[in-house]
């Protein structure tokens, strides 16, 4: 019994899905060649309605389902389908002529259209698509000699070869051959370069402008062959109808076409043939309630984004086995000599670049060399500039002043895809990954670096598999290379994303934090893979917080602070650097007022965590943090960018929920609270970057902090807080959005403060701020810890936060590498090693600095 269970546990065997698609397409063509020539009246010219929606629906499958394009439009198309094929066949040219001249003629409004339709998204893509329908429908209605207004033409000559005219069994058997062909050169296309352009677009147009891809071409290719597939339908349309008028295409079409495509499955090969059946035939069958049509469509389309997101055919391929591709990866030490052999460049020259936003330099006057083969990292406090940095290398902004070389040419200014092409690769600070596609194909899109192809040549072939495949492994990827990128744990998705930038043949690799997030094990890994990366010949250029790594690797280090260089050295000289010591913990300068009193701490501290472990995915970013604040006490956690201090304040405040560990507020469990309820408790996060209400004045702002109190904001408390924070007393009615850096900190504290906290956390008030704005709010963090607010304070000038706190806890890797009175603190030498690195490297041997 048990052998013959084992025998038949997988019964229904693995299906090959291209054959199997194209297969089941041509059975729904001959099925529908059948029904039409036994069938007669109006159940032919059904069959006919169905055909003609499939092939417009298969264009707007490549819009909405490839492209992620929403328009309302496509009746506007069908209509000048429809009326271009009219026209002309009643000027007496041939049928078969006017199909052609009709679908060009809606491919080029497309194109016309996608000029300022693409440039848009969201709703307003949308609006624009509505009101080019209304003006068609409208056109059509007021050009009465041409179009015949609302009366219509018709007595449209039926196609014909030769001398035998077409039946109109003949003419719906034409539709359903057409719809056929439609259905097979989609399943074609969509694993074409073109497809894999549309898809990366869709899922993440950043990083498809990264890997080459250009915007516009892309989504106005997918305008223009969902303009054309409407056209054609349109085309076809006017003979069966045998009579058009305006009334033929209204703008409720539209929303039906699209619904027809997310019934289907958007996306799907045989989506959109389901869900014109659908639409078609669900009017009819439901005749008796045809002034209900649009409710109960509406009603329907909701219960399937409800239960069955990837519509009815998705449903249907969950439970449908594929065979999965074999696939023979190119050897790790073949991917190696590959790089080696990719075209170099002479390096990477950034000559003088500044670039300003809303007055405030960024990046200021920033120079330096990248040579081939050798590691060139970037380093700096929060808002140092560096990342605006790589934005202006990879072609995301355009400096105000400078020049950004590659060998002799200057791509400043250049748009991304154009960089990509010039053999810039990059990847970003929280991956980008096409989360929709596998992991092979995420490495494959890079392959073409922006070129579409051939639109029906398979870009997924055997050897771009094995070289993309290869490209995982020599990365250290070690998972299934066909999974979905969206389901990858997060140090996988790093090695994916790097892989995938290496299949551009890049001759200069940008890396922004590819660390963060990851254990010790995988940094060490990583620094190894980047290292051989060097040796290859590219260019690396690296932005990271993790200084081991940086100062074990680097060959050469630029040091900013506010967009300024510092110095640009070995990693040696980088790291005893006076000024960079103080970019990093503050100059020292500034100091708040000190206590009058000392402080002396209570019997029970009022938070308190216990192993606290916390962190995003797989990778824990804390690891069992024990933490205490005192009444009245103000705490410092300090350590570099990516030590897991803003991770802290996040699981704090019951925005992260913790793996391990627990959180107390007032001798109280809290870590298993909402958010909201950890407010009610008392406990209040001023979150990093301020996050203030834009279009609410500083008062409304102020207000709603107290939206979880029993009452309102008070005049008295209002005019405590004002005393407190003069410079918001003239811009109390001012729309916050108006407000300087340091004016909205202010406010922000402010909003903690009418909530009346039982303790307060400040995740990094004195980012962004000028030297005499972070003293002026330094000053009233004085103040208010001299008032016996419990403070938990978060900031990068570690030197600044020391002056002013009692205590102080040091982050290294999410682990409390240090921790004491503050006063004792500032002089150990552990804070300046968690900041910049310590004697330890990531690697054992690291490169010699090129002189």
């Amino acid at each position: 019994m048990m052998k013959s269970l084992l025998k038949f546990k997988n019964p229904i065997p693995k299906l090959n899905k291209p054959v199997a698609l194209d297969c089941t397409i041509i059975l729904a063509v001959i099925g529908g060649l059948i029904g039409v020539s036994i069938t007669g009246g109006y159940t032919q010219f059904i069959i006919g309605l169905v055909a003609i929606t499939t092939v417009l629906c298969v264009g707007l499958n490549v819009l909405y389902g490839l492209t992620g394009l929403v328009s309302l439009g496509q009746v506007g198309f069908f209509a000048i389908g429809a009326y271009a094929s009219a026209i002309l066949t009643l000027a007496g040219l041939n049928f078969w002529l006017s199909l052609l001249a009709a679908t060009i003629i809606a491919a080029i409004a497309g194109c016309v259209l996608a000029i300022s339709a693409v440039r848009m998204a969201g709703p307003f893509l949308a609006m624009v698509t509505i009101a080019f329908a209304f003006i068609v429908e409208h056109g059509a209605i007021e050009w009465r000699s041409l179009t015949g207004g609302q009366n219509g033409l018709m007595g449209f000559p039926m196609p014909q070869i030769g001398s035998y005219v077409f039946a109109e069994r003949d003419l719906v058997m034409l539709c359903v051959i057409v719809g056929g062909i439609g259905l097979l050169a989609f399943r074609r296309m969509a694993v074409s370069g073109w497809g894999m352009a549309m898809t990366s677009m869709r899922d993440a147009e950043i990083a498809a402008s990264s890997l080459g891809y250009n915007a516009f071409a892309v989504k106005a290719s997918g305008f223009a062959i969902a303009a054309a597939m409407a056209g054609l339908a349109g085309a076809l349309y006017a003979p069966l109808m045998m009579f058009i008028a305006p009334s033929n295409f209204p703008i409720s079409q539209s929303i039906l076409y699209l619904f027809a495509v997310i019934l289907g499955g958007a996306g799907t090969v045989l989506g959109p043939l389901v869900g014109a059946s659908v639409s078609v035939l669900l009017p009819e069958l439901l005749s008796d309630f045809a002034e209900y049509r649009l409710l109960i469509f509406g009603a329907l389309l909701i219960v399937v984004l409800l239960i069955a997101p990837r519509g009815l055919v998705g449903v249907v391929e969950r439970f449908i086995p594929i065979a999965k591709r074999g696939v023979k990866a190119i050897s790790p030490t073949d991917i190696e000599a590959g790089l080696k052999a990719y075209p170099k460049s002479d390096g990477l020259v950034v000559d003088d670049v500044s670039i300003a936003f809303g007055g405030v330099k960024a990046v200021n006057s920033v120079s330096f060399t990248a040579k081939p083969g050798q590691v060139t990292s970037i380093i700096g406090p929060n808002g140092a500039g560096k990342t605006t940095l790589l934005n202006i290398i990879s072609g995301f902004y355009k400096p105000t002043e400078g020049a950004v070389r590659i060998g002799d040419q200057d791509i400043a200014g250049r748009p991304t895809d154009f960089a990509a092409r010039s053999g810039i690769a990059r990847t970003y600070q929280a991956t980008r990954l096409f989360e929709n596609m596998s992991v092979i194909d995420n490495v494959i899109a890079g392959l073409p670096v922006g070129r579409f192809g051939a639109p029906f040549s398979v870009i997924a072939s055997d050897k771009n598999r094995s070289h993309a495949a290869g490209l995982l492994a020599f990365c250290g990827y070690l998972g299934d290379i066909d999974a979905r990128a969206g389901d990858l744990p997060h140090v996988d998705r790093r090695l994916v994303e790097i892989a995938r930038s290496l299949a551009t043949k890049p001759g200069v690799l940008l890396l922004d934090e590819p660390a963060a997030g990851l254990m010790h094990a995988d940094k060490v890994s990583l620094a190894k893979l980047l290292r051989q990366l060097a040796d290859a010949g590219i260019t690396v250029v690296l932005v990271e917080h993790d200084m081991e790594m940086v100062m074990g690797i680097s060959d050469h280090i630029l040091a900013v602070d506010a967009g300024t260089p510092i110095i640009f050295g070995s990693p040696q000289a980088v790291q005893n650097d006076p000024q960079v010591i103080a970019a990093y913990l503050g100059d020292g300068e500034m100091k708040a007022r000190p206590r009058p009193i000392p402080f002396e701490p209570g019997a029970s501290p009022v938070i308190e965590t216990l192993r606290l472990t916390a962190g995003y995915g797989a990778a824990p970013v804390l690891q069992s943090v024990d933490l205490k604040v005192q009444q009245g006490e103000m705490v410092a956690l300090l350590g570099a960018n990516g030590s897991g201090k803003s991770t802290f304040l996040t699981a704090l405040a019951g925005l992260l929920r913790p793996v391990k560990g627990s959180i107390v507020l007032n001798n109280e469990y809290i870590h298993t609270l909402a958010p909201h309820q950890i407010v009610e408790q008392g406990l209040i996060l001023v979150p990093e970057g301020r996050q203030v209400f834009p279009e609410l004045t500083v008062r409304e702002n102020i207000e709603l902090g107290a939206y979880k109190q029993p009452k309102p904001v008070s005049k008295d408390e209002l005019e405590g807080i004002l005393k407190r924070f003069p410079r918001l007393r003239d811009r109390i009615n001012s729309l916050a959005g108006h407000l300087s850096g340091g004016e909205q900190q202010m406010m922000a504290i402010a909003r903690g403060l009418v909530a009346k906290p039982k303790a307060l956390l400040l995740d990094e008030p004195s980012l962004g701020l000028a030297p005499a704005m972070t003293e002026e709010l330094y000053a009233i963090l004085g103040e208010l810890r001299d008032d016996g607010v419990t403070i938990l304070l978060v900031d990068q000038m570690a030197t600044m936060a020391l002056s002013v706190a009692d205590y102080a806890y040091v982050l290294e890797q999410g682990q409390v590498v240090a921790h004491g009175k503050a006063s004792e603190l500032r002089r150990d030498e552990r804070l300046i090693a968690a900041y910049l690195g310590g004697a330890e490297q990531t690697t054992k041997e690291p490169k010699k600095v090129a002189q």
